[in-house]
């Protein structure tokens, strides 16, 4: 396997398109609201130690008004019902998480949106801030899940996996990312979304 080439043909096929597509939708959400992106942050919330398709399917069950509204308890029946594991923390979580409701307010003032993120909302740690951010039009950030470490070993972009995703093991990795993002003249939204294909045959958010 060839990463650099095997992207470089992705670009060149209908894929591209899709990619395309997603990376449009994520700077259209940025122009929403507050509630818009309290809704992306719970689905990134649940996304980790889970399946992102599980974690779409509560998104699209509860909606911005249930991942506001829904008390602890009835959070928790919605996210156990989809077969999520860990309901009760998650829950937990989310309820905490409604402090920040004006999400994005709050992040349009900081010089350091992720490190507010990691710093202030429970249940959110160096991948999950990068993946709400990209969401949410930022282009610049890694997501570092196991598809992507995966496909940098195998490429030898990394010599091993990190035991830990510690705050300097995700910057290093990510600056290795950030060097074959510009070798490739793609933003960083984009290759993930590329390198996630490569792994899963989806182009999901």
């Amino acid at each position: 396997m060839n990463l650099y080439s095997d992207i470089k043909k992705l670009r060149k096929s209908e894929i591209s398109r899709l990619v395309r597509k997603r990376l449009r939708e994520f700077q259209k959400m940025g122009r929403k609201g507050n509630k818009e992106w309290f809704s992306e942050l719970c689905f990134c919330i649940l996304t980790a130690n889970s399946k992102a398709h599980t974690a779409l399917a509560i998104q699209h069950k509860l909606g911005c008004v249930g991942f506001l509204s829904l008390n602890k308890r009835q959070l928790a029946k919605a996210i156990k019902e989809n077969k999520h594991r860990f309901h009760n923390i998650k829950a937990g979580f989310i309820v905490d998480a409604r402090r920040s409701k004006n999400i994005k307010d709050i992040l349009k003032k900081e010089r350091d949106p992720r490190r507010w993120l990691v710093a202030n909302i429970k249940g959110v740690g160096w991948k999950e801030s990068s993946h709400f951010l990209r969401n949410v039009g930022y282009t610049d950030y890694a997501i570092l899940d196991r598809h992507v470490l995966n496909l940098m070993l195998e490429n030898k972009l990394i010599r091993k996996r990190p035991n830990s995703l510690s705050e300097k093991n995700y910057l290093a990795i990510e600056k290795k990312l950030e060097r074959f993002a510009r070798k490739l003249k793609i933003s960083q939204a984009e290759l993930d979304l590329y390198m996630w294909f490569l792994k899963t045959n989806k182009v999901l958010k």
